[in-house]
């Protein structure tokens, strides 16, 4: 009888246990989803800002080494990324696709005009700087016109920042909470244990002897649901990966390993902070109070 209890009592705090160690892993996958967000939130920012188009013109008395010359001095800017030379005959070529019929017979004539498109670093992705550098780029003679939406760049410009905002909000609500769960969690698997801590303190054991092994124990829950949770971050990533092909972009191996070594040290601290005062509280009451 005594053998099956122990043995009925053993079953049921594995269960707590497992059920502790599921319940921080989704806690903590929580986290690190919103952790890779938080980190790959300016590279998506830069993603989307030097996407941004700026188009010039090319005059048509332009010389072909004028604007090969051009274009080495667009390229040595700062503010310019890459850019694209697309003579009118690849522009035809290109239209005449996109319309599935030959426009240029047609019409009899080719309407359309060489032109560049630049693309610009993040940083200077603003109407400000953009403005700046169209003086300075229409003071050449092979410019003819340079054109752009700044009405799309201020809205890109500002939609980012709301975004932000609104993430790092989300972020500190999550967190705040997740560090709830995972409190109210370790709190109920020591209530399990509730019996055990005072007897143990019956008998003479130190406060600091009691806590050692709940300590350790919480400290490789911990360990394990963040493995856990990066398991699952991982497959999650890879799946992402193959559906959208894009996702390359955010592939910073360093900034992924910033988020899974930050889930292993949240999953071993709040584990451990969550089971000192809990295991506290406990050997703080009087026997009594333990039925209650």
């Amino acid at each position: 009888m005594e053998e099956f209890e122990v043995s009925d009592a053993s079953k049921k705090t594995k269960t707590v246990y497992i059920s502790t160690i599921i319940s921080i892993a989704l806690v903590l996958l929580m986290l690190g989803l919103l952790g890779l967000v938080l980190v790959h939130a300016k590279n998506l920012s830069n993603y989307v800002k030097e996407n941004i188009v700026l188009n010039i013109i090319v005059d048509e008395a332009a010389k072909e080494t004028d604007i090969l010359a051009f274009q080495k001095e667009l390229n040595s800017n700062p503010a310019v990324k890459q850019t694209q030379y697309v003579n009118k005959e690849l522009a035809a070529r290109n239209l005449t696709q996109d319309l599935g019929e030959d426009f240029v017979n047609f019409l009899g004539y080719n309407p359309l005009t060489s032109t560049f498109d630049v693309y610009l670093k993040a940083d200077y992705a603003n109407n400000k700087s953009i403005e700046a550098l169209k003086v300075n780029i229409s003071k050449n003679p092979v410019v003819k016109e340079v054109v752009y939406q700044s009405s799309l760049i201020d809205m890109v410009n500002k939609n980012i920042s709301t975004i932000s905002l609104i993430i790092l909000a989300f972020a500190a609500l999550l967190l705040t909470i997740s560090i709830a769960l995972i409190n109210n969690t370790i709190r109920l698997a020591i209530y399990s244990q509730r019996f055990l801590i005072k007897s143990m303190q019956l008998v003479g054991a130190t406060k600091d002897f009691i806590r050692r092994p709940f300590l350790l124990f919480a400290a490789l829950h911990g360990l394990i649901a963040a493995f856990i949770a990066i398991i699952i971050l991982l497959a999650t990533l890879i799946y992402a990966r193959k559906e959208v092909p894009e996702i390359i972009i955010l592939n910073n191996y360093q900034e992924f390993g910033l988020v899974f070594v930050s889930l292993i040290i949240i999953g071993i601290f709040i584990t451990g902070i969550s089971t000192w005062f809990a295991v506290s509280r406990y050997l703080r009451l009087k026997s009594y109070h333990l039925y209650r």
